[in-house]
């Protein structure tokens, strides 16, 4: 466990391992536990770090005015305080879309992307009509205790049976998650629309997706995979939103393979 200062905000951290350094981006309703199959399958090889995000876990909260471009900064802010250089950076769902807004803001930094159950902003590879009702429920939501809704998320993470402990975990942290973070988070990737972003990418992308995803489709998938100039699409069969929740084994050896073979890029500045 860790913690830096960046722009007034404390933004804590999980890492482990040495090599390469692969930076975790969580989405809504969690935060680095998210990532914990990945912090010890992965840290053989990298220098793995799993920040929570502003708002969530122990980090501070951000102001109700934060969107896409702040978090974006905060992150930039973070990878310079740890000292590290040409990160691969990994972000699922929503920290998808906030690794695209990073290389939008800083193409410099990140070696490699891979976005996993990601999307283009909401407003980038959804319906409007569904963007609005995505956004509805989760400020309806966020009046709400947690455990009136919780169970009914589930179905949306995971395509099939997952270990009762994977659950439990994952529960957990949504108990755990604060309006004053998922708010501002959501109401930015409800308005952003990263589309553009996609044919400007010179880095190598992945995109991990699985194909009974019903938050992020494969539909979603395709498009982003057909705008970006260096994107390679793995496709999880049976695998849904959460994917490396629900199957960690795989989805750890598709980015290990990936990351492998771009390179020994992303270090700790000395």
């Amino acid at each position: 466990m860790g913690a830096v200062e960046v722009d007034g905000l404390r933004i804590a951290f999980e890492a482990d391992g040495q090599g390469p350094a692969l930076v975790l981006l969580h989405g809504a309703f969690s935060d680095s536990r998210f990532w914990r199959k990945q912090l010890e399958g992965l840290s053989t090889d990298f220098t793995v770090v799993a920040w929570d995000a502003p708002g969530c876990g122990r980090s501070s909260d951000p102001p109700a005015t934060f969107r896409l471009p702040e978090y974006a900064d905060c992150l930039a802010g973070f990878i310079d305080a740890l000292g590290l250089e040409a990160p691969h950076v990994l972000g699922l769902s929503f920290g998808g879309g906030l690794a695209l807004e990073h290389y939008r803001r800083y193409p410099e930094v990140p070696a490699t992307l891979t976005l996993a159950s990601a999307y283009a902003g909401w407003a980038g590879s959804l319906p409007a009509h569904e963007v609005e009702a995505r956004l509805g429920q989760v400020l309806a939501n966020a009046q709400r205790p947690v455990e009136e809704w919780v169970e009914e998320f589930l179905p949306d993470a995971f395509a099939r049976p997952v270990p009762p402990q994977v659950v439990n975990d994952f529960t957990t942290m949504m108990l755990d998650a604060r309006p004053a973070g998922t708010v501002p988070m959501l109401r930015g990737f409800a308005e952003a629309d990263l589309r553009e972003v996609l044919p400007e990418v010179q880095v190598p992308v992945l995109l991990l997706y699985g194909d009974a995803d019903v938050r992020s489709p494969l539909r979603v998938a395709e498009e982003m995979d057909a705008a970006l100039p260096q994107s390679r699409l793995v496709v999880l069969p049976g695998i849904g939103h959460a994917s490396n929740l629900e199957s960690p084994e795989t989805f750890n050896n598709e980015v290990r393979a990936f990351l492998q073979s771009a390179g020994p890029t992303g270090t700790r500045a000395e």
